[in-house]
């Protein structure tokens, strides 16, 4: 076996048993545990696609301690200016009129880039994507209101329910990375 497949298959299968592992729990979650026994307040949810958003950034950003701590500040001010996005752009204008939304999109990405300013620890390429999951999940619950009374789930509950997931995100990339470091082989030492 190659060098480079010695280094890659240990990663691909950690990461192929924690797909399977969060995928169960968090579908078996909603749909069964938390909706049957009411086990978590308000209408909280595990979102399967919103962790592999941040899983794969924890990797893009390094795949190490900094990276975690990066994407969980950036998954952070993403949900923030979603929510402040949901508050306000209803406010702005009503349904069908998507101008009040696309403001608000407009706002809060401005303002994600401009905390730049504050310095080199901030993240920002993490921001857009906890924002879009946040965005999606908004929408696919009915919140834009585009289906009239077609609300199934509090703005809030749908920041709460995606940060937590994107936060999830990151610990299963973190899992991945040193799981992975314990199981693969070192190689051989080049003492002869």
């Amino acid at each position: 076996m190659s060098a480079r497949a010695q280094a890659i298959l240990p990663l691909a299968i950690v990461i192929g048993v924690l797909s399977f592992l969060w995928c169960e729990f968090a579908l078996n979650f909603t749909f069964h545990w938390a909706a049957d026994a009411e086990l978590v307040p308000g209408n909280f949810h595990f979102i399967v696609w919103a962790a592999f958003i941040s899983w794969g950034l924890f990797f893009a950003a390094g795949g190490d301690n900094a990276a975690a701590s990066k994407i969980i500040v950036a998954s952070i001010f993403g949900s923030v200016a979603a929510l402040i996005t949901f508050w306000l752009a209803p406010e702005i204008a009503a349904v069908p009129d998507f101008w009040g939304i696309a403001l608000m999109v407009g706002i809060m990405a401005f303002v994600l880039v401009a905390v730049l300013i504050a310095g080199d620890w901030y993240y920002v390429a993490g921001t857009f994507p906890a924002f879009a999951a946040n965005f999606a999940f908004w929408q696919v619950t009915g919140l834009d209101n585009w289906i009239p009374e077609g609300a199934t789930l509090e703005y809030g509950w749908v920041f709460v329910s995606t940060l937590a997931t994107l936060i999830a995100g990151v610990i299963l990339g973190y899992l991945s990375a040193k799981i992975t470091a314990a199981v693969t082989p070192k190689p051989a030492s080049a003492e002869a």
